[in-house]
């Protein structure tokens, strides 16, 4: 009789265990999600570490830097996915070991056709002025707008966007990365754009050879110190005017018509470049001015790589500018063809420009091929 009480208790208990199992009592435990997952939303600061000569890094308010922001950017620059047979990424024009350029005057894309200029540096670009525009003729706005234009430019990576967001939902591991990033369960085009933009304002370069002998760390060669005087001379190379060296970026972000082409009309330019973009006639021929930081590094020059070396770029600025209509004002000697320096003189310069070289950016880990 004792037991088969005891039996009728057992059931009683574990009957009422299960009724009150069944019933909504705690929301919080009872609607986990078993297959819920353990990512984590990570605000944490990037903090750019900008050395030597160049100025604090301007932190922007839209789109901040954040340390696992970064670390996406950075994957997606360097992964082929992006492209539309995956085979090309970001990096493949822009590497890391030529201060984020291309080593040939046009790059190849996917299908094998060359794009139409130069593909320009990447370092010190949060530093450009938020309204001044990227690219060679400014038609990105912001560098959130820059950042996805090449993927979807039918003569580089050829992709378009929802395949994008289609191959990186996809991923293994993409997914995480934006929520921890992000706080995002849906990757949109902004949010690549934001990372792959993040990455790139966290690209600086200001500790060359100059910079340490402006502090007083080493000291530069009587050749190297001519040429950082022509550099900066009205009746020297006058270099100063468009690259100075005063915030330490040896640009002034503007879009300048240096003379390089004998146009008499606007009509007869082949690549108007910025005058494409605003439709004014008078900055037909005008292009961004690049940074000459690392410019031993970033062979060919000008916007359609016409120079294969800094001789041939001196030689253009001593005796070859052309006096157009269009060619900028601070061209003064483009009456005279240029600035008419001795092979000497052209000699220094280019020694001083070499000073510019920041080893330690190229070979940063941080920079790197990260798979």
């Amino acid at each position: 009789m004792k037991n088969n009480i005891s039996v009728l208790t057992l059931l009683l208990f574990f009957g009422i265990i299960l009724f009150f199992s069944q019933c909504d009592i705690d929301p919080e435990i009872t609607d986990i999600d078993p297959n819920a997952t353990n990512w984590v939303y990570d605000a944490t600061p990037y903090n750019v570490v900008a050395v030597g000569g160049i100025p604090p890094f301007p932190y922007p308010v839209n789109n901040p830097l954040t340390a696992k922001g970064v670390a996406l950017g950075r994957k997606l620059f360097y992964d082929p996915i992006l492209s539309g047979d995956s085979t090309q990424s970001c990096s493949s024009c822009h590497s890391v070991h030529h201060a984020f350029s291309d080593t040939t005057q046009f790059s190849i894309g996917i299908d094998g056709l060359p794009g139409k200029r130069n593909a320009m540096p990447i370092y010190n670009l949060g530093y450009s002025p938020f309204d001044n525009g990227f690219f060679w003729d400014g038609r990105a706005t912001t560098l959130e707008d820059q950042a996805i234009i090449p993927i979807q430019d039918p003569l580089e990576m050829h992709e378009i966007m929802p395949n994008v967001i289609i191959k990186l939902s996809n991923s293994s591991f993409y997914p995480q990365m934006f929520y921890e990033a992000f706080e995002v369960e849906e990757i949109t085009n902004d949010d690549v754009a934001n990372a792959i933009a993040q990455f790139i304002k966290s690209i600086v370069s200001g500790n060359s050879r100059y910079d340490k002998a402006a502090a007083g760390e080493v000291f530069l060669t009587d050749q190297e110190v001519q040429g950082f005087e022509l550099f900066n001379a009205l009746d020297g190379g006058d270099c100063f005017h468009c690259h100075g060296i005063n915030a330490g970026l040896f640009t002034d972000f503007q879009y300048r018509n240096n003379g390089i082409d004998s146009i008499l009309t606007f009509v007869n330019f082949l690549d108007a470049g910025l005058g494409v973009v605003t439709g004014d006639t008078l900055d037909y021929g005008k292009f961004k001015t690049p940074s000459l930081r690392n410019v031993e590094l970033t062979a060919p020059y000008m916007h359609d790589g016409r120079f294969a070396t800094l001789e041939e770029v001196l030689d253009f600025y001593s005796e070859n500018v052309n006096p157009t209509p269009f060619t900028d004002n601070f061209m003064q000697f483009a009456f005279q063809g240029g600035v008419q320096l001795t092979s000497d003189e052209k000699a220094a310069i280019i020694a001083f420009l070499k000073t510019l070289t920041d080893d330690g950016f190229k070979n940063n880990p941080e920079y790197q091929n990260p798979f």
